[in-house]
């Protein structure tokens, strides 16, 4: 799953139109480089990647009074589609970044169905968790380097940590917190 892609995606489909150097700037306001990978040259690269595949359109240009006007760009149906697969896929992933952009943008669902998309994420955490649990006691082999146990172990407690986690999300979300896509139109 593309990181990058569902950031860029998801910044433009909550301002409707932003240029390259908007996205940047409000993914800088989100601390991304702190929970990501993500690098100003890889928003922009995906920006011309997505505009070439037809997930965003050029909508104009805004003027800039410190150099050449900026394109503006926009979700096109294509653009929304993939939006909201990245989102799925990022929600119900234990991989942090994925999970963490995921959440960035959960709001923008409704609540039942990030609900459900957080408990498949939550099973398959437990499940993945549980089976390297089961396999620390028989490692390290003699054919095997004896740091294997020592990497079950952080990838178990990983796992743990995520799943201890998203269970408190859910709770919360269950409880009602966070506006969800679904809220307005319900009140």
């Amino acid at each position: 799953m593309s990181v990058v892609r569902l950031l860029v995606l998801g910044v433009i489909r909550m301002r409707r139109q932003a240029h390259g150097y908007a996205v940047h700037r409000e993914l800088l306001s989100w601390r991304v480089e702190t929970w990501t990978s993500v690098k100003p040259g890889s928003i922009y690269h995906a920006l011309k990647q997505l505009t070439k595949e037809g997930k965003l359109r050029a909508a104009g240009v805004e003027e800039s009074a410190e150099g050449p006007g900026r394109t503006l760009y926009e979700l096109t149906e294509d653009g929304a589609a993939e939006f909201r697969q990245l989102l799925d896929a990022a929600l119900s992933s234990f991989e942090l970044e994925a999970l963490g952009a995921g959440v960035a943008f959960m709001q923008t669902l409704p609540r039942q169905h990030v609900i459900d998309l957080l408990r498949e994420q939550h099973r398959r955490a437990t499940e993945t968790r549980d089976g390297l649990e089961r396999l620390m006691p028989s490692f390290p082999r003699r054919d095997e380097p004896p740091h294997t146990q020592d990497l079950l172990a952080l990838w178990s407690g990983g796992l743990a940590a995520t799943a201890s986690w998203t269970e408190a999300l859910i709770r919360r979300l269950e409880a009602g917190e966070y506006a969800m896509a679904d809220d307005a139109a319900a009140g």
